[in-house]
């Protein structure tokens, strides 16, 4: 597929940007219209306590993190993206409704399990895909674009869960049903409108392995300033018990989540475009000083307005980096080792995030609140200057 005369769509995209971006719309409204009432359905209904959720959330995110390794890799070495995608997909949405049937809690471990494969196996291909659909100067703009389809996903599935449970039925296996529709829904997108493109390997001598070796001091460096960044950026649940200890109403913590999600939906396009006109290197760096302060003022924040301010701004530190950061992943690495960069790179984030929440959880209890959150702040701050030491070759 020749993407320079591909024809162009919304927001000058081609229309596998757009197909893509669909998809992870209605998937993330499927999985939000469940996620948010299951630790309700686990406790209430099959009687599990927190130890138990944490297990099933703890296995169900490291395995989809190790996945996502792998599933890159293995598009890269077969050539081909959308086969691997859509088996991904399909394995979440057949999955997912499963829950409605489930008595008891390993069931739903086992359900969550799934899911949580399906999307370690189709992230880093569709995250490869995304590149390989758009030219390089549009990068930024087309991964900012997935990420606002995805986090607007994130707003309408809870919506559209209140909405059931309000008016239709108050039975939570009958939502987890109903949360099939846009699943399928996401399927028959990915059938008729994503089209797989050619992995050209034209000038690579290296075979395909899963050493560093093959990429470039750039993209190592940008991994390793990824990783380190991500252990000092803890669960998001801290933020919420941070909310709560300074006073903002327990009703009012899922409206704040809500306005955390519109922010991400509304900043991650222009986010992504900015890149693509100043560099991703400046964007990323900037966004990760402003999670930096957005840390700090968590540590001092005082008021239910410091609070709201604080949640807004950290929305637009997502549309700074999220998809800038794939954009940038793009940028440094060759088209036939996408697969496996994303792979890397999805991977890194995986490993660090469980010891990012476990460390700001121990500092938080032993030495105080303020001191974890200075502790994140000043490691998104070393994040940043190594970043810096990035030499771009080519944007």
């Amino acid at each position: 597929m020749k993407k320079e005369t591909e024809k162009k769509f919304f927001l000058g995209l081609p229309g596998n940007i757009i197909a893509l971006g669909a998809v992870s719309f209605l998937t993330d409204a499927s999985s939000e219209m469940i996620y948010p009432i299951l630790p309700l359905f686990l406790t209430v209904t099959l009687g599990a306590g927190p130890a138990l959720i944490g297990i099933i959330e703890g296995i169900a995110e490291s395995t989809a993190s190790l996945l996502k390794f792998f599933s890159g890799y293995f598009s890269d070495r077969v050539r081909k993206r959308r086969p691997i995608i859509l088996s991904g997909y399909s394995l979440s949405t057949l999955a997912r409704p499963l829950i409605a049937l489930a008595g008891a809690w390993w069931q739903v471990l086992v359900i969550r399990f799934s899911d949580r494969v399906g999307k370690g196996i189709r992230s880093s291909p569709r995250d490869a895909l995304i590149a390989d659909s758009v030219d390089a100067a549009n990068y930024g703009k087309a991964y900012g674009f997935h990420r606002s389809m995805d986090h607007a996903g994130a707003v309408a599935g809870p919506i559209l869960a209140t909405l059931i449970l309000a008016y239709i039925t108050s039975d939570y296996r009958s939502l987890f049903l109903l949360a099939a529709i846009p699943g399928i829904l996401s399927l028959l997108v990915i059938l008729f409108f994503v089209k797989e493109t050619r992995i050209d390997r034209k000038g690579s001598s290296q075979p395909l392995t899963f050493s560093l070796k093959n990429f470039d001091s750039g993209f190592k460096m940008l991994l390793a300033s990824v990783i380190v960044f991500t252990l000092g950026n803890s669960s998001d649940a801290f933020l919420l018990l941070r909310a709560k200890e300074a006073g903002v109403p327990a009703h009012l913590i899922p409206a704040i989540w809500a306005v955390l999600h519109i922010v991400k939906t509304l900043s991650s396009t222009p986010g992504g475009v900015m890149s693509d006109r100043v560099g991703r290197k400046r964007i990323i760096i900037a966004g990760w000083l402003v999670y930096g302060l957005v840390y700090l003022g968590f540590a001092y924040a005082s008021s239910h307005l410091h609070i709201w301010i604080l949640f807004i701004i950290y929305g637009i530190y997502f549309g700074m980096t999220e998809g800038v950061e794939k954009a940038f992943v793009a940028d440094l690495v060759p088209q036939h080792l996408r697969g496996t960069a994303f792979g890397l790179y999805n991977f890194a984030i995986g490993i660090s995030a469980l010891p990012a929440s476990l460390l700001f959880g121990v500092i938080w209890q032993k030495a105080g609140m303020e001191y974890a959150f200075m502790t994140g702040a000043g490691i998104a701050m070393v994040a940043s200057v190594m970043l810096l030491g990035i030499k771009i070759k080519r944007m």
